[in-house]
């Protein structure tokens, strides 16, 4: 069984001192590819780096994050501009609009967004996108913008039957991260991952956070990382009434399909 994890942020700073280790623990477990997200722009350059160290392994998004964009200014764009021609870098964002939070101003979050949505339009690319109690403004933005990139995945998506199915209606892909393994607030989920067509679903694990919370024994340092991909994988299986392979071979393909990774080559 292969996976492919779509959203790992391995540059994170508690995997510096281990990060070898994690990438065999998720190998180890069948993990075998790794997108790297890029959140910020020492986070996107950082994000280029570790996948250019890890050839075939590891690929990297270059972005920045809604709870970034007050960051976001004329040297950040062009910044992005450069990352983004690169091979190894398969998307743009994390990008997106976060009213849960709101670290940065909506006004900021709204502009930072189209700039963005514009860079993924001239170069062609796929969008990796977050949303959190923005889904109106959200919606209204990327509508404007969906019909002039290749695709489209909500990261981490943990919304409403309602948004789902206007992501869906956007031929978007789905991305579901731990967030499932949630009795408290992610329930809801495991209605509606049955309904996410199986070409336009992905698995992520969103590392080091959403430890999923049924994995047994809970590590003590409750650090999520890619390993743990292989049980969010039986977890959807299971609320999709299939086995973990299937499910294990169709999110692979769809998340190699989407950010045109290569085939693993067995050694």
């Amino acid at each position: 069984m292969e996976l492919v994890d779509i959203g790992a942020n391995l540059t994170h700073e508690s995997f510096r001192h281990d990060l070898d280790a994690v990438l065999e623990r998720a190998r180890a477990h069948g993990v075998v590819q790794m997108v790297v997200t890029g959140a910020s722009r020492d986070g996107s350059e950082h994000a280029l780096a570790l996948a250019r160290a890890h050839p075939g392994v590891l690929y990297a998004t270059a972005g920045v994050h809604p709870h970034h964009a007050t960051d976001y200014d004329a040297d950040t764009d062009a910044l992005l501009r450069k990352l983004i021609v690169h091979d190894e870098v398969k998307a743009v964002g994390e990008t997106g609009l976060d009213y849960f939070r709101n670290y940065s101003p909506r006004e900021v979050q709204l502009r930072v967004f189209e700039q963005q949505l514009a860079i993924a339009v001239e170069h062609g690319k796929p969008l990796f996108l977050h949303q959190r109690d923005a889904h109106a403004d959200f919606l209204a933005l990327l509508r404007e913008a969906r019909d002039r990139v290749p695709a489209a995945v909500v990261h981490c998506f943990t919304d409403s039957r309602e948004a789902l199915y206007a992501y869906l209606d956007l031929d978007c892909h789905i991305g579901i991260t731990g967030w499932i393994c949630d009795e408290r607030r992610g329930t809801h989920l495991r209605e509606l991952v049955r309904e996410i067509p199986a070409h336009r679903l992905m698995l992520e694990t969103d590392a080091p956070y959403l430890l999923p919370r049924t994995v047994r024994p809970q590590p003590a340092h409750r650090r999520n990382e890619p390993m743990y991909l292989a049980h969010i994988c039986e977890e959807v299986a299971r609320d999709r009434g299939e086995d973990a392979q299937t499910t294990a071979a169709a999110s692979t393909a769809t998340a190699r399909a989407f950010f045109d990774l290569a085939a693993t080559i067995r050694g």
